[in-house]
């Protein structure tokens, strides 16, 4: 992928930020297995599945962490600029 498209993990809100964590997993789940075919085949198992359901939403829930972090971080530093 050469095409910048996460310019930043700031946000404006945690709303924005949960819309990112869940573009971050998706990214992740398209980056490992590119083929769109093949995720097509595969998502009927998954998507009947609670464990594979509830290792998504973990994978969500890790990527809102990491974002909830930067955006904290950012706002410190930019306080402690000011």
């Amino acid at each position: 992928m050469s095409d910048l498209w996460l310019p930043s993990l700031i946000t404006a809100n945690p709303q924005e930020g949960f819309a990112l964590a869940v573009t971050l997993s998706r990214r992740g789940v398209k980056t490992t297995q590119p083929d769109i075919d093949v995720l097509k085949q595969l998502r009927p198992a998954y998507a009947n599945d609670a464990h594979g359901l509830t290792a998504a939403s973990q994978v969500i829930a890790i990527n809102f962490q990491t974002v909830a972090a930067a955006n904290q971080y950012w706002r410190h530093l930019e306080s402690a600029t000011s």
